[in-house]
């Protein structure tokens, strides 16, 4: 059946207004406030795991697939695979959006993003204990306003547990073959102020952003850094990733909520 239960964190006003007395953002966040976050597992059916994430307004479901083999290139090995594809339906946007197959190719931000994903995921799973057999991920974007490629890395998260999970129900592995959770979110810089989890009008007039990539046990897996214009300060990255290490607890509440 198909699961209409999502996990859903909120942070109040007062809340936010207790975190941080510095500036307020033009949707009322405080500079350390994640977006509400609801994570729906279980959304579709037919597949292995499953999960839908929303941050705000962006939208991401991520579909995890089974297969009793690895790619070519593996066989033999005694391990395990996991690999991601990401993409936008032409709709997500404010303005429609070509398909990948129009153009013949994927697109380079596409496949840039999806192997983020994979390689996220994969840092968190125990391959070897895996067997021979690939887990795909699917993260389909409905709906972007900013941190899709963190969203769908914290949803994938979920999607692939709920599908280990099945392995393990029905018999094929003894247990969950993972060695942490792991969740994304993005910082930027604007104005001097280190804002969490970029919304698009924050994200596309940042000064730099931070897409940081941990594990629950704090532990970085990536951080991707830029600088739009100017430098920054050597010492701003490292804030940047003491911020996201207090959203990152909020993230691993509402995946745990998921997976019940």
């Amino acid at each position: 059946m198909v699961s209409n239960v999502g996990y859903t964190v909120c942070i109040t006003v007062q809340d936010a207004a207790n975190m941080s007395n510095s500036i307020i953002r033009h949707d009322g966040r405080a500079p350390d406030q994640l977006r509400p976050v609801r994570i729906t597992p279980g959304c579709q059916p037919f597949a292995e795991g499953s999960a839908m994430i929303e941050m705000g307004d962006t939208a991401v479901l991520c579909a995890a697939s089974v297969e009793e083999d690895v790619p070519r290139w593996m066989r033999g090995r005694g391990t395990g695979w996991v690999t991601a594809e990401y993409d936008m339906l032409p709709r997500a946007t404010s303005s429609r959006r070509r398909r990948d197959r129009d153009s013949g190719r994927t697109a380079s931000r596409s496949q840039e993003i999806q192997r983020l994903i994979g390689r996220s995921l994969r840092a968190a799973a125990n391959l070897p204990a895996l067997g021979e057999r690939a887990i795909y991920l699917d993260c389909d974007v409905l709906q972007a306003d900013g941190g899709t490629r963190t969203a769908a890395i914290t949803g994938a998260y979920v999607a692939m547990r709920l599908a280990m999970q099945g392995l393990v129900d029905s018999g094929r592995l003894e247990r969950i073959p993972l060695h942490c959770a792991v969740a994304a979110i993005s910082v930027g810089l604007h104005d001097g102020e280190l804002l969490l989890d970029l919304d698009y009008a924050e994200d596309s007039t940042a000064d730099a952003d931070f897409n940081i990539v941990m594990t629950d046990a704090g532990d970085l897996v990536e951080i991707q850094g830029t600088a739009e214009g100017m430098p920054f300060p050597r010492q701003r990255a490292g804030e940047a990733i003491a911020l996201a290490a207090r959203g990152m607890e909020r993230l691993f509440g509402a995946q745990r909520g998921a997976v019940g």
